[in-house]
């Protein structure tokens, strides 16, 4: 039987491009952000941003918008994980002393807290990470696999 998600045949591996529920390549579980709106697509595109991943070892979450923003967070910083009640209209990386909005969609979205704060960039420059929204395509999936424990 195929994944119901993405159609890859039964016991075959996941392509790095189709991994939006949560496969694992050698150790690394990849979430993949929704896809925008048709209209913002072309808005990501221009700006290098299209291209939302987030990648989950044993110890590092990674989360890259494209070339323009990248985080990587030890996995023993996140202090808090949740679906994220925040109401946003705004698309891309923002953000402003810590508290930072990665998205490429306005739903899907969970909230950590960083503790200490983890180093990141936007469009180059470094930048402290306290707190980070992300949208994810499948947030449950993601919860689970940040919160189940990690192997030794």
């Amino acid at each position: 039987m195929a994944c119901p998600l993405c159609s890859t045949a039964a016991g075959a591996p996941h392509a790095p491009s189709v991994t939006g529920h949560g496969a694992t390549i050698r150790g690394v579980t990849t979430f993949r952000m929704p896809d925008p709106h048709p209209v913002m697509t072309a808005l990501l595109a221009v700006t290098a941003s299209r291209k939302g991943i987030v990648e989950l070892t044993a110890d590092t979450l990674t989360v890259r918008l494209g070339v323009t923003w990248h985080a990587e967070i030890p996995r023993s910083s996140i202090k808090a994980a949740r679906k994220d009640p925040l109401k946003t209209i705004s698309i891309g990386a923002h953000g402003w002393r810590g508290d930072w909005l990665v998205n490429t969609s306005t739903k899907g979205l969970v909230v950590l807290t960083i503790d200490p704060a983890a180093s990141a960039r936007c469009l180059g420059y470094p930048i402290k990470l306290r707190k980070l929204h992300v949208s994810l395509a499948d947030p449950d999936a993601f919860l689970d696999a940040l919160t189940s424990p990690t192997p030794a």
